[in-house]
């Protein structure tokens, strides 16, 4: 019963319930990028502008949410000195880091870039040419992959030693 919780099991709760909203959804992102490049190209502008959107509205805030609610978790259990914490806390910078310094920007300027190439290759098509997208797109693209999965992997390290708290 919710009324018998005490306030740590609220907190923990709301904390797990944050790193979920925050970060479930950009497990989704490479399949979202795959299908949108292969069914329709003229897509990408839009997933991108989704992606950078969804950090700045849904993964931002939960980040801040996680922190806060394990401050209080670490506080209230005196967990400070606990290599999980620490671990937590760490994740939770270089996470927010990279997010702010690298995913968000890369995400823009692949918007711009993808638009860009779309727009020049109407016009290759109409001469009866290929739309292709540019090698400064995709390097791009495989920079938002290759921080996308680290992340990923901070996020799933991390809950693996919330759980097992080594």
């Amino acid at each position: 019963m919710l009324l018998a919780a005490s306030a740590y099991e609220v907190v923990l709760a709301i904390h797990i319930m944050a790193v979920v909203v925050a970060f479930g959804v950009t497990f989704a992102f490479p399949i979202m990028f795959a299908v949108g490049a292969r069914q329709d190209p003229r897509s990408l502008p839009l997933l991108h502008r989704i992606e950078y959107t969804i950090g700045r509205w849904l993964i931002n805030p939960g980040l801040l949410l996680v922190l806060l609610a394990g401050i209080y978790l670490a506080s209230d259990g005196n967990h400070w000195s606990e290599f999980f914490v620490q671990w937590g806390l760490a994740a939770v910078i270089v996470i927010g880091g990279l997010i702010g310094s690298v995913m968000m920007p890369t995400a823009k300027r692949a918007e711009q870039l993808a638009q860009r190439d779309l727009t020049a290759g109407a016009s290759r098509e109409s001469a009866g040419g290929a739309t292709a997208m540019s090698d400064d797109y995709r390097a791009l693209t495989r920079r938002l992959a290759t921080v996308g999965s680290l992340l990923s992997a901070i996020v799933l390290v991390t809950i693996l030693f919330m759980v097992v708290k080594p």
